[in-house]
C-alpha cells in the first residue's frame, strides 16, 4: 500500500493516493500504471512523484518473468488509427507478431508493398531478392521526387534560431523551388551526376533544399558533423572525393559565436558556396562563392533520372581502423527511413518532427526523408537544444514525433528546465545513438502526459533500425519489443551459438543495408568469420528479456557511441598518442550499470611522471581541436602498460571488463 504522507507532501492529493491503492488492489500493477499515468499523474507533478509511484506500483512485478515494467500502454484508438494496423486488416493478418513474421517471410513483397503504400513513384516497379540482397528493378527513378507529393500548401519545415524567437514556415512548394535553384546552380558550376558535393554547416531550411538540390541533381551528398576539426573535415572531403562543399561563416550557439567557413579552408577543401552575407568574408585567395551569388533564378528542375544503386549520400561510421568507414546511401536507402517512420513510429501526413541532428550523422538524412516522403513537417532549431528554448520551439512549433539522444535527455532531467511545458501534441518520442536510462526514459515520457519512447538502434550502414518498437505494444522505458519490419536478427554467444545475450546478427536482405564500403572491403568487414556464412555482422550487444522484450548493453567491439557519434577507439587514440608525455593511450567507453550513455575512459601510459589533472586537461584540449569538441573524457586512468595479446594487439576488452568491476 502507498502511504499518503509522503506523496502528500509532493503535491499529490490524499483522495489520489487512496485511489491508487484501490486500483493497485482491484486492477494489479499494470492495469493500476495504466490509470495512474492517463488520469493522476500530470506534467505539473514533480517527477519524483512519477517515479515513486512507478516503483511502488510496480513493486512486487517480476521483471525476469514479466519483462520491465510498461510504463505506456496503446488505447484501442491508438491502435485502430495506426498505420501498421491499416496494412494488418489489408494483409488479414490478427496479430504483430503474425504481421512481422510475413513481412520476413516475404520480404519482397513487403517492400513493394511499402514502395507502393508510401507513394514512391519506381516506374515498372519489381522487388526481388537476390542472396543477400534485394533489387529493385524497373526504370530509373530519382527518390527526391517522391519528397514532394504533399500538397504544396502544406508546410514542409517550420524553422527557428535561438536568436530569433520568430517561427519560419516554409511550404512544400516554396521548399521545392529553393531546392530546384540549388539543383539548376550546380549545372551552372559545371557538376554533372555521380559527382560529389560536400556539406558541412548546421541543420536548417537551406541545408535541407541544399540537401535535396544535390541529390535531384544527381550528385551525392558527403556529409561533414559541423563540429569537425579542419583534421576530419579533410579526411571525409578526401575520402568522399568531394568536388565542391556547401558551408557558412560562422554558427551561433549559446551566445558563442563559432567559425565554420575557417575550418573548411584550413581542411583545404575544393570550392565552397558560403552562406555569408557578405564577400567580404570570403578568402581572397580562393575562387569561393556566396550563397547569392550561386543561387540560381531558375524555379524549375526535372530530376535527374538515377539506377536505384546509384549514390545519393556518402555517410561516415567508425569500424575499428582510424580512418572512418566512408558507407554511400542510395535512391533504395530513404525508402527504409520512410517506412521505419510510417511503421515504428507511426507518421501520418501532417506530422511535425523534431529531432536535434545534422546532416554529418545519418538521423538528419534520415529526419528530411522521414517527414517530407511521409508528407509530414520538419521542426528545426538552429541552436543549442539542452535548454528551455528548444521546449518552447516544441510546444509552439507543435511538435508530434521528438527524437532525442540519451545525453540530451539527462541534461533537461537535471536541469528541469522542460518543466511546465505544454508538450501535449506530442503522439512519441524516439530514442536512438546511445544506451538509455531507464528512469531517464520514464522522465522524459512523464514530460508530455506519458507518450510512448520509441527506442531506435540500427546504424547508418541499416539507413534505419534493425531493433525497435511501435505504437501498437506496451513501451517499458529503455527497452525495444521488436525487429524492424521486414528484416529479422539472431543474437550469438562468442563461440557462435544462439543465445538470449549476445552479439547482433543481422539476417538480410533488407532495403537499407549497404552493399560496399568507399574505403574497406565491405564483405569482409559485415560477413567474414560471421555464425554462418548468410548473417551480417552488426556489433551491438543485445539482451532478450521475457515476454519479447529486448535491452541492449552498447557495443561488443572498439567502437563507441558519445554523444550519438559514433566513433573507434583507434580514432581516439590517434589523436591522443600524439599529446606530449603521452606514451600510448587506449580509449574504451564503460556502460553504467543503472543503464544509459557511455562514459568515455583513457588509460594512459605515460613517459615519466604525469599529474593525472593536467594530463586530463591536456587530452580533453587535444580531442576538442583534432576530432570533435562534442566528446568528453570521464576519466584518465594512469597505468604501467596496457594488456596486449601475443600478437601484440591491445586488449580494451579486458580493460574494459576491469572497469566495469569497480562501477559503482
Amino acid at each position: 500500500m502507498l502511504t499518503s504522507k509522503e506523496l502528500i507532501a509532493y503535491g499529490l492529493g490524499a483522495e489520489a493516493v487512496e485511489a491508487v491503492n484501490a486500483l493497485l488492489a482491484e486492477k494489479g500493477a499494470a492495469a493500476c500504471w495504466r490509470e495512474v499515468s492517463r488520469n493522476i499523474l500530470s506534467p505539473r507533478h514533480p517527477f519524483a512523484v512519477h517515479q515513486l509511484l512507478y516503483e511502488r506500483v510496480y513493486a512486487a512485478w517480476h521483471a525476469e518473468t514479466q519483462g520491465t515494467p510498461p510504463a505506456w500502454f496503446p488505447s484501442e484508438t491508438d491502435i485502430a488509427q495506426a498505420n501498421i494496423t491499416q496494412l494488418m486488416e489489408k494483409l488479414e493478418l490478427e496479430t504483430y507478431r503474425e504481421f512481422h513474421a510475413w513481412s520476413v517471410d516475404n520480404r519482397a513483397a513487403f517492400w513493394e508493398m511499402m514502395i507502393e503504400t508510401l507513394g514512391v513513384h519506381v516506374p515498372s516497379l519489381k522487388v526481388e531478392s537476390a542472396g543477400r540482397n534485394l533489387n529493385i528493378t524497373g526504370s530509373r527513378y530519382n527518390i527526391v521526387a517522391s519528397c514532394f507529393t504533399a500538397p504544396d500548401d502544406a508546410v514542409a519545415i517550420i524553422a527557428r534560431s535561438e536568436t530569433d524567437p520568430t517561427l519560419r514556415d516554409i511550404t512544400y512548394q516554396e521548399l521545392e523551388c529553393l531546392t530546384n535553384r540549388v539543383a539548376n546552380g550546380l549545372v551552372a558550376l559545371g557538376l554533372e551526376p555521380g559527382d560529389a558535393v560536400a556539406v558541412d554547416m548546421p541543420m536548417h531550411a537551406e541545408s535541407v533544399a541544399i540537401y535535396l538540390g544535390i541529390v535531384k541533381a544527381g550528385c551525392a551528398v558527403v556529409s561533414i558533423a559541423d563540429s569537425f576539426a579542419p583534421a576530419e573535415i579533410a579526411t571525409r572531403l578526401r575520402i568522399g572525393k568531394a568536388k565542391a562543399v556547401f558551408t557558412q561563416d560562422a554558427i551561433d550557439r549559446g551566445g558563442k559565436r563559432l567559425p565554420l567557413y575557417e575550418k573548411v579552408v584550413a581542411a583545404n577543401a575544393p570550392r565552397a558556396v558560403v552562406l555569408s552575407d557578405t564577400a567580404a568574408e570570403l578568402n581572397a585567395s580562393r575562387n569561393d562563392l556566396t550563397w547569392a551569388d550561386f543561387l540560381s533564378a531558375c524555379e524549375t528542375f526535372t530530376a535527374v533520372p538515377c539506377y536505384p544503386e546509384a549514390h545519393t549520400n556518402i555517410l561516415f561510421s567508425s569500424g575499428t581502423t582510424g580512418e572512418p568507414k566512408a558507407i554511400p546511401w542510395t535512391h533504395t536507402t530513404p525508402i527504409k527511413c520512410a517506412a521505419d517512420a510510417f511503421l515504428h513510429h507511426d507518421i501520418h501526413p501532417g506530422d511535425v518532427l523534431a529531432w536535434p541532428t545534422n546532416l554529418g550523422w545519418m538521423m538528419g538524412p534520415w529526419l528530411i526523408y522521414a517527414s517530407l516522403i511521409n508528407r509530414g513537417t520538419i521542426a528545426l532549431y538552429d541552436g543549442v537544444p539542452t535548454g528551455r528554448d528548444f521546449g518552447i520551439f516544441v510546444q509552439n512549433a507543435k511538435v508530434s514525433m521528438l527524437g532525442v539522444v540519451p545525453t540530451l535527455v539527462r541534461a533537461w532531467r537535471n536541469s528541469g528546465c522542460m518543466q511546465g511545458l505544454d508538450w501535449r501534441a506530442i503522439r512519441a518520442f524516439s530514442s536512438t545513438g546511445e544506451c538509455s536510462n531507464p528512469m531517464e526514459m520514464l522522465f522524459l515520457m512523464s514530460l508530455a502526459d506519458y507518450r510512448p519512447v520509441i527506442e531506435y538502434c540500427g546504424g547508418t550502414e541499416i539507413g534505419g533500425a534493425y531493433v525497435t518498437g511501435t505504437r501498437v505494444q506496451p513501451a517499458a522505458p529503455s527497452t525495444f519489443t521488436t525487429a524492424a519490419l521486414g528484416l529479422d536478427f539472431v543474437l550469438c554467444d562468442e563461440e557462435g551459438n544462439l543465445a538470449d545475450n549476445g552479439e547482433v546478427f543481422i539476417v538480410p536482405p533488407s532495403l537499407g543495408l549497404s552493399r560496399r564500403l568507399l574505403n574497406a572491403a565491405h564483405d569482409e568487414v559485415y560477413f567474414s568469420g560471421t555464425p554462418q556464412p548468410h548473417l551480417r555482422r552488426h556489433g551491438d550487444a543485445l539482451e532478450r528479456l521475457a515476454r519479447g522484450y529486448y535491452r541492449i548493453h552498447g557495443r561488443v567491439d572498439d567502437t563507441m557511441n558519445l554523444s550519438g557519434i559514433k566513433v573507434s577507439s583507434a580514432e581516439i587514440e590517434e589523436v591522443l598518442n600524439g599529446v606530449d608525455g603521452i606514451r600510448e593511450t587506449a580509449a574504451v567507453a564503460v556502460s553504467p550499470k543503472d543503464g544509459g550513455p557511455s562514459r568515455l575512459v583513457i588509460y594512459v601510459v605515460p613517459l615519466g611522471a604525469i599529474s593525472i589533472p593536467e594530463i586530463h586537461t591536456a587530452l580533453q584540449a587535444a580531442l576538442r581541436q583534432r576530432l570533435n569538441p562534442l566528446f568528453r573524457i570521464d576519466e584518465v586512468v594512469v597505468v604501467e602498460a596496457l594488456p596486449r595479446t601475443a600478437s601484440n594487439k591491445v586488449m580494451r576488452r579486458l580493460l574494459r571488463a576491469q572497469k566495469t568491476a569497480v562501477e559503482p
